[in-house]
């Protein structure tokens, strides 16, 4: 297969004639809003459906895409930020729903690794995921389903981002930022909801200001539980947090911030691919297409689908259980010691009890016509103390106006990890499978202590009134010790071992105001993460070494239509080398190269004062080189769960009614994509569509009835490398009646 290279000219046609529509489109709007301000009054803000309902609301600013305090226009980044009253208007119940709008974004909640997105041709441990701009591990292994309830906003940083968050982020990084106290009147929230699969969730929140002066408190507890739209796949969620904010004088600020997080299921992990053949009249079209030889039991299936009898079967063992406890202590302080120098800081523990307990292979066998299954269980015990501090120092240099910030950060994880030294296995019917139970567990032990030391150095020089240089620069050690032993509590071969990685990475970043409400931008950035996999399981007889990415990016950021309209436009180009694989269950080989480029665009309108007008579109085209092994190349091949093409749009209108009502539906199209480095089996494309309609009966007070995926589309929704015999389905249809009150 060919190797990746940019030489096709009908590619660079494309992307020339992509990169030029998009400024003629947004230049074009720009020059329409000045005419318009030239020549019309602006219209006054009218509380509509979707007034707030901005993806690129360019103003803002995004505590994970810098620390100098950079408005999104400022940034010379990707970046698009969901806050809670967007993610409240759309219906986004949980974390993973809410990336599936965002540009570019693919999300999934395979068990094994719940909340794992896919952007700009990575996955998985390539977006470091972070809660409050902390690190706390390998989103593959540290991430959890989160209800979007407790948070204020949800960050998604595009392109790589270790400046910020450190090792990985090869792709970006997600950003999870809990609800925190605000100044003024002391306002309370409840919201109740109930729909289909028995799902119900809720939540009641205050916040404000105290009789004490300066002192201002947020609380907040969200519960949730859903029957699933699978089989016996019934989960719960539990989150409170709770912060207070107390402002000693008008330069010095104190906080504290304390989480519990909660979250039990019987999961579902997949339904098995089979043979078309096998299935015969029962094989479903339009989900998956392709052939597959086994992983785990090396038959060949020849041409594959879903057996349509076997949708909404779950293959787990009924004894099955997923489980995890989390507790945040957080408290800092923010220091104006003069005009010109901020001081910040804040310190954090943080704790997890996780566990799987499951039946997580299910897997075809063409020989026998049955499913071949095996257990797996592994639980965590995770300890993680840190502090961050940044000293901010606002100056000139050569008379420009200059902002440096300094940071500092150190943290320490210990990582108990017990998992299972055998795995019981068995067979069971495709249809109608007797589930059993987990069977004898033995387990055996794995630890991993990190001690991890960065500084970083940030830095905007604004050259004049429109032009800004910004760079930034992070070297850290992370000094990792790893052991493992056997069952009878010997040590593994290569075990114990320590390695110490210094990586440096930064980035270099340009924004112009080209015109008022217009801004082009462009970087250089580059990142490092551990080329064999994640740090938590390193093995001493793999090669630890750090793989390295660099970027290229430029964009367009634009205002229009007096701010009524936002647009966005990137192109970028990301090269990932020294990669190592592990994915189709095969054994680790070096995959060499992986590089992806692409371009996304989004818009937000408000033409009227009674509609809202949203959408994006993104094209990546991510591709190995140099991925040789024994028998075989995957070079010029893709990898899995990344879309050639993701776009969404939505709509609201206002009615005009004696009750104000809002209606407003989405639609979401994700293009094919493959579930294994070896590119044999494709997820079919598919489009989903959402309505919903609101009314408010009473000031402050929202009835909202909502129908998800409206066509009923059955449609593969993730596949997870490392259990390639299984394929996770999106939800069919489903209604939600939600009640939400301010008081």
């Amino acid at each position: 297969m060919n190797r990746f290279r940019p030489t096709s000219s009908a590619r660079r046609k494309a992307l020339r004639i992509a990169f030029g529509i998009a400024f003629a489109f947004t230049s074009g709007l720009w020059s329409v809003s000045v005419l318009r301000a030239q020549t019309t009054v602006a219209l006054p803000s009218v509380e509509v459906v979707g007034q707030r309902d901005k993806p690129a609301d360019l103003e803002r600013g995004s505590e994970s895409a810098s620390r100098l305090g950079l408005s999104l226009r400022e940034t010379p980044a990707s970046i698009e930020v969901l806050d809670q009253t967007l993610l409240r208007q759309r219906g986004l119940r949980t974390v993973t729903e809410a990336a599936q709008g965002v540009v570019g974004v693919l999300a999934g909640d395979f068990p094994a690794e719940p909340a794992a997105f896919s952007m700009r041709g990575f996955a998985n441990s390539q977006i470091n995921t972070l809660y409050n701009g902390i690190k706390i591990g390998p989103p593959n292994m540290t991430s959890r389903v989160m209800d979007s309830g407790n948070l204020d906003r949800i960050e998604f940083l595009k392109g790589p981002a270790s400046l910020m968050s450190g090792e990985g982020a090869i792709a970006g990084a997600v950003n999870l930022v809990t609800r925190m106290p605000q100044s003024g009147p002391i306002l309370n929230e409840a919201r109740l909801s109930g729909g289909s699969f028995d799902t119900v969730r809720a939540g009641l929140g205050s916040g404000g200001s105290t009789g004490l002066t300066g002192l201002d408190y947020r609380v907040d507890l969200g519960v949730s539980r859903s029957g699933g739209f699978i089989d016996d796949s019934a989960s719960r969620n539990w989150h409170f947090s709770a912060a207070l904010d107390q402002r000693l004088s008008a330069a010095l600020r104190l906080w504290g911030a304390v989480e519990r997080k909660a979250d039990r299921a019987a999961t579902y992990w997949g339904t098995p691919l089979v043979s078309r053949a096998s299935a015969g009249a029962d094989a479903s079209n339009g989900l998956v297409d392709g052939s597959f030889v086994s992983n785990f039991n090396g038959t060949d299936l020849g041409p594959v689908t879903l057996d349509k009898r076997t949708l909404r079967t779950n293959y787990n063992v009924l004894d099955s259980r997923t489980r995890a406890d989390e507790t945040w202590l957080r408290s800092g302080i923010e220091w104006r010691a003069s005009d010109a120098v901020t001081a910040r800081g804040q310190i954090y523990r943080y704790a997890a009890d996780r566990e799987w307990f499951n039946n997580e292979v299910t897997a075809f066998n063409a020989t026998t016509g049955l499913i071949d299954r095996e257990r797996f269980f592994v639980a965590h015990d995770q300890k993680l103390v840190g502090l961050k501090s940044e000293l901010q120092w606002d100056t000139t240099f050569v008379g420009l106006s200059n902002r440096l910030v300094v940071a500092l950060e150190w943290s320490d994880l210990d990582f108990v990890r017990p998992g299972a030294a055998n795995f019981p296995g068995d067979s069971v019917s495709v249809v109608n499978p007797e589930r059993g139970y987990y069977g004898l567990l033995t387990t055996r032990a794995q630890t991993s202590k990190i001690r991890n030391t960065a500084i970083a150095l940030e830095n905007r020089l604004r050259i004049d009134a429109d032009l800004a240089l910004i760079a930034g620069l992070r070297h850290e050690s992370i000094a990792l010790d790893r052991g493992s032993s056997n069952a009878d509590g010997t040590p593994r071969p290569g075990f114990p071992f320590s390695k110490t990685f210094r990586p440096t990475t930064g980035r270099l970043g340009l924004t112009w105001r080209v015109l008022p409400g217009l801004t082009a931008y462009g970087q250089y950035a580059t990142a490092a993460d551990a080329a064999t996999g994640d740090l938590f399981l390193l093995s001493g007889q793999q090669p630890l070494e750090l793989s390295r990415a660099r970027s290229f990016e430029v964009g367009l950021k634009a205002d229009f239509w007096s701010g009524l309209g936002h647009s966005t436009f990137a192109l970028y180009d990301i090269e990932r080398r020294n990669v190592y694989a592990a994915q189709g269950g095969r054994a680790l080989n070096l995959a060499g190269t992986l590089a992806s480029r692409g371009a996304e665009w989004a818009v937000s309108l408000r033409p009227a004062t009674a509609w809202q007008l949203w959408a994006n579109l993104a094209y990546t085209r991510a591709r190995y080189s140099g991925y040789e092994f024994d028998g075989g190349s995957f070079s010029g091949n893709t990898p899995p769960n990344v879309p050639k093409l993701i776009a969404n749009a939505g709509v609201g209108y206002r009615l005009a009614a004696a009750w104000p009502l809002e209606v407003g539906a989405s639609v979401r199209h994700v293009g094919d994509r493959f579930h294994s480095d070896a590119n044999t089996v494709r997820l079919l494309g598919y489009t989903v569509v959402d309505a919903q309609a609101t009314l408010e009966p009473l000031p402050s007070t929202r009835l909202t009835l909502r129908v998800r995926n409206l066509t009923d589309r059955a449609y593969a929704a993730w596949g997870d490398p490392f259990y390639p015999d299984q394929i996770l389905l999106g939800a069919p249809r489903s209604v939600e009646l939600a009640l939400s009150v301010v008081f």
